[in-house]
This record gives C-alpha cells, structure tokens and sequence, in this order.
C-alpha cells in the first residue's frame, strides 16, 4: 500500500522531526527526512545525530498523576511514541524526573529510524521555502532554524518571528568533584524512574559563601549581544544564573539553589544554600550543573564556579553557551492541524511553534506527523481533546494564547479547561490527570475510524 502513497518530506531531524516520521512511518506513509548537519552546522549541536539533546539531558518530571509534563510523558508513550521508548531505554538516576544518557538516547533515535522501510534521510539544508512539488511537508526545524529558511518564512507570512535567547549549562567530570564535599540526596529523598532518591550531587554554601557567590555572578563579564540580538527577550525557564541573581540577592535560594528538603551529612543541618548537579550520561562520568545556564564568559565561568564548594578543582566537559531561538507567532500563523495558514501544504512542529521543552517539543511532532499521516490516507483526525495534555498544549499555541503577547509555553495545568467538583491540593491535578487518560485513550481509539467519503 505504502508504494502508492507519496512521501511526505519532514525538515529538520531534532526531537519534533524524528516523532513525526515515526508516527508517519508507523501509519504506512513514506518519509523522507531532511537533516541540515553536518553539512551546515548550528551555534549549539555537537554532533550530526538525529534527535540530539543540546541543553539539559532532563525530561522533567515523570509522574503522570501530579504533573502536567508527566501526563504527557504518558500521552505519548499510549500513542507509541519513539522519543518516550528511546527515553525510557536509556533514563538515568534523576529524582522523581525522567533524565536521559543523551548520547545512547540520541543514537537509539536515529538507529531505529533509519532501520524503517518507509523513512528515508537526506542529509542536506533546505534553502529558503521547500519546493513547489512537495505537497505535504513538516518544518520541524527548531529553535535553530536555518537563517535562509526563516527569512523566506517571514517574508511569506509578512510577521516578524519572535525570539529568545537559550542559555546552556556547564557540564563536569565527576571525578574531579570533591566528595568529601558533595553528597548525593534528592530533595526530601525523593526517587524517580531509574533513581533511588539520592539521585543528585550536592554542594553546600553557608550564607558568606553564597554572598560571594552572587555578588561574583553579577560583576563577571559575560557574552556580549550583538545589535540584532539586543532586544530579545530571555523565556523564563532558561533564564541565564546570573540574569536570576539580578532580580534579588536571595532569589537563588528559592530557585535553583535553593536548599529545602537537603541535609548535609557533615553537620546534620540544613545549608543556606545548594548547588546541584544531576548525572549526563550512563557511565555517570558526567555530571551536569542544574539550573546554571549562563551566558557568562568562559574564563569566568570557570573562575566563578571553581568557588562553589566541592568543586574547586572542577574539570568542565562542556562549558556554558548562549544562542538565539525562533519561533513563529503561532496563534495568527497555525490552523488547528498546525498548517501554515498562509501555505497550507506546510506543517509545522517542536521548538518553532511556540512550545518550549523537549517533551513538548516531540508531543507537536507526534501530532503534526498524525495530522500529516491522516491527510495522506484520506482519513478525518480531529485534534486531541482540549483536556488532554497534549490538546491543551495545541490549543495553547493555535489559538489559546494572546497572539499579541505570545511567548513559549511549557505543558502546566493552567492549559487546561476546569474541571467539575471540589479538590484539593493533589486532587485537583490527579481528578485532572485521569480525565487527560480517559479522553486520550478514546481521541486514540478513533484514530482507527474507516476512511472518509
């Protein structure tokens, strides 16, 4: 059957662009799959890898009764998704998150991919807009999108695309931490997939240390915008440490470095402040530095974070980075199905849509590759319900949000429509969560429908 379908072309191999040519693939659509790297590289990847995880190697929480972004872990994998089965093969020690050796996770991605009959992978850049003859393609290309393909998208749109800066954490070698320091506990022990609860590395500062700690951030020199970047704003959750530490001399004790549910087992007490590093890779020779994305420069990152406890004699794998994402003003540009409106033969999906995160990132592309998958098999597929994590998330973006004001939004639990009844605390997210599985399983179930008149 598949001979007689024609390819669906996909732009763009991260997280979005690899779901979606699975979920088409797996329909019985064939797939060609255009991935730039290495022929033109980007400011952050490091390889050439399908589905490569440049900032954190976290999928955030994996608990699917109490958080939105667990719900959609779970959303996905009842949809068959290879992001979450590749996750899950290769998760890490992370507390109650879902955290991910990245290079194995990356390689599992692209080996299954390649191995299916109906995907093929074109390793060149799409210059400017596709071509006139593919009538059905998935832009999937990131928050890195190519610079000739953005400009021919704005220009198509008339609409300026929105921007952020991403900042990158620093990533060191465990055996240069000091461990006579460093101990491992996760807040208020708490255990995950592939953790025992003592799944961080953590270092303490008492109140003089962290002091000097935060007046070194704000005096150390940092990257410098260039004049078109100047007025970009930051998204919250990736917000540089030090662009943190400029709203209040305290606010990193209620962020990232903040100390509750920790006790240093040298003095039975809690500190007045921690830094934490969550294991990179399976060997666990890697250790990245979480929350300390930093636009600092490099002699100065490595000045600075050399002070903090335990890590005075830290060897970097990777120091920290800063680079500029795009994303369309989606609730003007996207119809329900994430076509362009302007070119409906365009799909778009991940990091370009206004999502933010790895999970959300890769749920739009298992959508965006059902819708395209559905329209070339001549089916009806309605989009999932707005009560699902993975409906309120679409609907967010095309269509939820303000178009004058968008900005990148993670799956939380305001997307969602109220729900009937009193709860409280807990019980609200969990009566929420169940509702999401119960209307998924049914949106999923209809997907089976015969094909349309």
């Amino acid at each position: 059957m598949a001979s007689s379908i024609k390819h669906v072309h996909i732009v763009g191999g991260g997280l979005a662009g690899s779901e979606a040519a699975w979920q088409l693939a797996e329909a019985g659509v064939p797939v060609v799959l255009h991935e730039m790297r290495p022929v033109r590289g980007t400011e952050a990847h490091l390889t050439e890898n399908l589905a490569e995880l440049v900032c954190s190697n976290s999928f955030r929480s994996d608990d699917a009764q109490n958080n939105a972004v667990g719900l959609l872990h779970e959303e996905m994998r009842r949809a068959g998704s290879l992001i979450m089965r590749a996750a899950d093969a290769h998760k890490l020690p992370a507390g109650g998150a879902l955290a991910v050796d990245r290079h194995g996770f990356s390689a599992a991605v692209q080996e299954t991919l390649l191995a299916h009959p109906l995907v093929t992978l074109e390793r060149a850049e799409v210059a400017g807009l596709p071509p006139q003859d593919w009538d059905s393609v998935i832009v999937a290309t990131g928050p890195l999108t190519s610079p000739a393909l953005a400009e021919a998208l704005a220009r198509l749109t008339g609409e300026e695309s929105l921007a952020f800066f991403d900042a990158i954490a620093p990533i060191v070698h465990h055996e240069s931490i000091d461990l006579s320091v460093a101990w491992k506990q996760s807040r208020y022990d708490k255990g995950g997939p592939g953790g025992d609860g003592a799944d961080y590395l953590n270092c303490p500062m008492e109140k003089p240390q962290y002091e000097a700690f935060v007046a070194a951030l704000l005096a150390g020199d940092k990257t410098e915008f260039k004049e078109w970047e100047a007025n970009t704003p930051y998204f919250n959750g990736c917000q540089p440490i030090e662009v943190i530490a400029t709203t209040g001399p305290q606010t990193l004790r209620f962020g990232p470095m903040k100390p509750v549910g920790l006790r240093d087992p040298r003095t039975g007490l809690r500190p007045w402040a921690v830094v934490q590093l969550r294991q990179d890779n399976a060997l666990g020779t890697l250790w990245n530095i979480v929350g300390f994305q930093t636009k600092l420069k490099h002699g100065e990152q490595t000045r600075i974070f050399r002070t903090i406890p335990g890590l005075e004699k830290a060897e970097f794998a990777r120091l920290g980075g800063l680079h500029r994402n795009t994303f369309l003003n989606s609730p003007r540009l996207l119809d329900a199905t994430l076509r362009l409106k302007a070119m409906p033969r365009l799909r778009f999906a991940g990091q370009i849509t206004g999502c933010e995160g790895y999970v959300e990132s890769a749920a739009v592309g298992l959508m965006t590759g059902r819708f395209a998958a559905a329209e070339r098999l001549g089916r009806t597929q309605a989009p999932p319900p707005v009560t699902t994590a993975m409906g309120a998330l679409l609907g967010h973006i095309t269509g939820g949000a303000d178009a004058a004001t968008f900005q990148p939004m993670n799956v939380n639990f305001g997307l969602f429509p109220p729900i009937d009844g009193t709860f409280k605390g807990k019980e609200r997210k969990q009566a929420m969560s169940a509702r999401a599985l119960k209307d998924f399983d049914t949106w999923l179930g209809q997907q089976n429908e015969p094909l349309a008149a």
